[in-house]
């Protein structure tokens, strides 16, 4: 998974600048919908929203709007049924991306998507043209607050499957259904978590070359779409500079 240090970075710091704006609670609260409407509003017996409430609670979700939305979603409030959608295709330059939507409209979302996508040089496909070059994973962004090697007998022990770091941060991957577990366990033993999320990893990243301007530009304008949840790819795109 060597060379994703830098993608994930650039992402984290997407995403804060995403909370700032209030457009991550949005979306947090559609996939909150989702995950009680698949399997009830008890996170006790329900994993998926047991992890999606953790994703809230780490973009600073208050308590009451992560309950209202649950309250929502089981019917409490009226509720709004949302279709997940995935699009996948090619951006400027060759490179692979995958949206992924929740939407209650697909022809709104779709025509959305393939707007940007025309308009930056890119092109949709068919499902499956590029999720065959992502892998799926569990992916945990901690601080370096500790020595490595401590830090990976105390993942692995948890069950992660690899660790890696980077100039600032430390990346444990796990499976995707140990994720939250893994992340609980790390916290436990005084392990500061940045991020704890399901990702898509690229097998192999591209370089835009003279696209990159309307490669990020079509990246950016899909994350803000409120009925985006995720946007993977696997450009390798320059360092963003950190705004605190």
């Amino acid at each position: 998974m060597s060379g994703h240090s830098k993608w994930a970075n650039i992402k984290i710091k997407k995403g804060k600048t995403d909370a700032a704006r209030g457009s991550i609670f949005t979306k947090i609260g559609r996939e909150i919908a989702v995950a009680v409407k698949a399997g009830g509003p008890d996170p006790a017996l329900n994993s998926k929203l047991r992890d999606v409430i953790a994703k809230a609670k780490q973009n600073n979700m208050p308590n009451d709007t992560i309950n209202r939305s649950i309250k929502k979603a089981s019917g409490e409030l009226g509720s709004v049924n949302y279709e997940e959608m995935t699009y996948e295709g090619y951006g400027a330059g060759g490179v692979a991306v995958i949206v992924e939507t929740l939407t209650d409209n697909k022809n709104r979302t779709a025509g959305d998507v393939r707007h940007l996508f025309d308009k930056y040089g890119g092109s949709l496909g068919q499902t499956g043209c590029v999720s065959f070059m992502f892998k799926k994973k569990g992916v945990i962004i901690a601080e370096k607050n500790m020595d490595e090697d401590e830090l990976m007998m105390l993942a692995l022990d948890a069950g992660a499957e690899d660790i890696e770091g980077s100039d600032d941060v430390f990346e444990i991957y796990t499976t995707t259904s140990d994720l939250y577990t893994v992340s609980e366990a790390l916290k436990a033993n005084g392990v500061s978590v940045l991020s704890a999320q399901v990702d898509m990893i690229p097998d192999n990243e591209v370089d835009p070359e003279g696209h990159l301007a309307s490669v990020e530009k079509m990246i950016g304008l899909l994350e803000e779409l409120d009925d985006v949840q995720n946007v993977y790819h696997n450009a390798i795109l320059p360092e963003v500079e950190d705004e605190d």
